[in-house]
């Protein structure tokens, strides 16, 4: 009987399409180059939006990837989710024919407004427009896990298939809870990740009401920093029990070697240092890791004043002097914030360090911030050792998902 305390979750695939590019190699090219994906918004009613920037996917067709019968069911999310999904699972050269192991795969996808784009068009033809009836299918595209769904069903992944939403942690939370999964053997492949689009009328007017947007421009931990700024699209990972891995001969991106979670129970909007310590402190102890093990955090970093400082004052509690020696970036800076789906792209960037030594920069920082006296890689890629990286996410809601990778 295999000893399920020695169990150990590699990534085996790895998949992307967002503003920054539309595979995971694309959206590592631009983090390597610095290369923004923000810029003005196109979509209905934009006009009567004060926020018209974010990191919107551009120049895709979806007829290009799905059939009109799928599109009828498929919400954006949805979309950019099965596109990842399937380059994730190419890369991995697995196969889900074989009853065991379909039965031992599954599929955690994160994700915080789900079909809002379907929502949004509906409600704006009931109305606006005073139709009096809407798509069938309306439901089964804005449900939060149709995504999750739709993989499976795609590539017969009969195994634990749910998904998490926890505002911007639900990305970390669906990937720390496929971690576990294999961890304690009630799976050998989990499809993982999370997916967003929330770039439309009903989505940015919402955000418009809480005052934390930015109009120009996201510039974390700058001193003249004003505000998050969103993004939209998915990465999808694929991970896997390192013996079975092992036995299929795959090529391993990486290691999972620790996740930890917290709540802040403190306020539904304002973040609070002591729920990103303990969950920084636990990813450490899940790895059996001290904290000068840790080259690289990418950060939550979301270009507001209250989490850009909190995120820095928290990261020097935990790693102490070790905190000068890090180097912390906010890839956000990039590729906007794709709320549920943020941990998941960013992820991208602390397997990137660790298989190629590069560490993603954090772009348009212009200022030196006191607040903010940290290492932030600032405007220009780095190149690197990294033996270990550590991926932030601290929601609203003050849900705290922290994962931490090692190289192989």
């Amino acid at each position: 009987m295999t000893d399920l305390s020695t169990r150990r979750v590699v990534i085996t695939g790895e998949g992307a399409f967002n503003a920054l590019g539309k595979t995971a190699a694309e959206t590592c090219d631009a983090m390597k180059n610095g290369r923004s994906g923000i810029g003005p918004l196109d979509f209905p009613g934009v006009e009567r939006l004060s926020i018209r920037i974010g990191g919107q996917v551009t120049g895709y067709d979806p007829a290009e990837f799905f059939s009109r019968q799928q599109l009828t069911l498929f919400d954006p999310f949805t979309q950019f989710a099965m596109i990842a999904a399937g380059e994730a699972i190419t890369q991995s050269g697995l196969e889900f024919e074989d009853a065991e192991l379909s039965e031992r795969s599954g599929v955690i996808l994160g994700t915080s407004g789900g079909g809002l784009q379907t929502q949004d068009e509906n409600y704006r033809l009931v109305y606006e427009e005073g139709k009096n009836r809407v798509h069938p299918f309306v439901v089964p595209r804005l449900m939060n896990n149709s995504a999750a769904s739709h993989v499976s069903m795609a590539h017969n992944l009969q195994g634990p298939t749910f998904t998490v939403a926890s505002a911007c942690s639900s990305s970390n939370h669906a990937m720390g809870q496929a971690f576990a999964l294999i961890k304690s053997g009630q799976a050998d492949v989990i499809v993982t990740g999370g997916s967003e689009s929330m770039l439309c009328f009903g989505g940015i007017k919402a955000w418009e009401g809480l005052r934390v947007m930015s109009k120009d421009g996201c510039r974390p931990f700058s001193a003249n920093r004003n505000g998050m700024v969103q993004g939209e699209g998915a990465a999808v990972f694929i991970f896997e029990d390192y013996e079975h891995a092992r036995a299929r001969g795959a090529n391993i991106l990486a290691e999972v070697t620790g996740f930890a979670m917290s709540s802040d129970a403190s306020d539904i909007v304002t973040p609070n240092i002591r729920g990103a310590i303990r969950a920084m402190r636990g990813a450490l102890r899940s790895a059996g890791l001290n904290p000068e093990s840790v080259g690289y955090i990418n950060a939550h970093g979301t270009g507001t004043a209250a989490n850009d400082r909190t995120e820095c004052a928290a990261v020097r509690e935990v790693f102490g002097a070790h905190a000068d020696n890090l180097m912390i970036s906010s890839t956000k800076s990039m590729h906007g914030h794709l709320i549920g789906g943020t941990g998941a792209v960013e992820l991208l960037a602390c397997v990137m360090a660790l298989r190629e030594g590069v560490v993603a920069p954090t772009i348009n920082h212009e200022e030196f911030d006191p607040d903010c006296d940290l290492d932030v890689v600032p405007n220009e890629a780095r190149e690197a050792r990294v033996t270990a990286a550590m991926s932030n996410a601290f929601a609203f809601g003050g849900l705290n998902a922290v994962l931490l990778l090692t190289a192989v």
